[in-house]
């Protein structure tokens, strides 16, 4: 996979897929990376199957990239400034770009900073971000993730912050980098009025991740709401994710 040094020097890695027209930036969600959440669950397949090339960066401290240990390496929209900088490294003038979950809260705070981001689809996020910024702390805080990240017994964590544990078990994950990604991107403080690109919200139907997501799509102005099957988990895996996701991508790829 190739790599680039991103502003402060850490070797992150990214994936190309080729196409025609304007290429679609992916980035995953917490703990995840661009297999688990773009590969496996068949979107880069069903956006290749349209044409369109495709960029996946992995975020500092998940899957190819570099996992410093550090909270402050993953504080001061270090992600959002990766995602620039994953642009310049390109050369690229103009990108769409897809978020899922923590990507997601990356996704929107990238395009508030960078005019190179012309349109914006983001999933597995509700009026958490409208009430609080980032993670939805009515359903988990990002110091219980921290918590269950470092616990030493994780059949002991609650139900809410159980699945952040076997996700990154289950990707054999770099557990002390993640607890520091929870801790050092907490409550990224986004601001939705200055984001003035055509949006898609996707949200599963069952994701307590994106409730009331009609609320996050009226504070963006112009979003358009589509709710596909799923949990926060599941959704993106649904045919109607990706089915969907591309149809919007196409049509606003001018």
């Amino acid at each position: 996979m190739p790599t680039f040094a991103t502003f402060d020097g850490l070797q992150l890695s990214y994936t190309v897929w080729e196409g025609e027209g304007r290429p679609v930036l992916l980035q995953h969600g917490f703990a995840a990376d661009t297999n688990a959440n773009w590969i496996a669950p068949g979107v880069v397949d069903t956006l290749q199957d349209a044409g369109l090339p495709v960029i996946s960066l992995d975020a500092r401290g998940h899957g190819r990239s570099a996992k410093p240990h550090d909270e402050a390496s993953y504080g001061d929209d270090a992600m959002v400034r990766d995602v620039s900088a994953l642009l310049d490294s390109l050369g690229l003038d103009e990108v769409s770009m897809v978020g899922y979950s923590m990507g997601a809260m990356i996704a929107l705070g990238a395009v508030a900073a960078d005019p190179r981001i012309r349109c914006l689809a983001i999933g597995g996020v509700g009026s958490g971000i409208v009430d609080f910024g980032g993670v939805d702390t009515r359903v988990v805080t990002p110091e219980a993730i921290s918590e269950a990240l470092l616990a030493a017994d994780p059949s002991t964590l609650p139900p809410s912050s159980a699945p952040f544990r076997a996700l990154a078990d289950a990707l054999r994950a770099d557990r002390v980098a993640l607890a520091a990604v929870a801790r050092g991107t907490a409550n990224p403080k986004l601001d939705l009025t200055a984001i003035a690109v055509p949006t898609l919200v996707l949200a599963g139907d069952a994701d307590p991740l994106a409730a009331e997501p009609e609320r996050l799509a009226a504070a963006i102005a112009g979003a358009r709401l589509v709710r596909v099957p799923g949990d926060h988990l599941a959704a993106v895996m649904h045919p109607a994710f990706g089915s969907t996701l591309t149809g919007f991508l196409a049509s606003h790829d001018l």
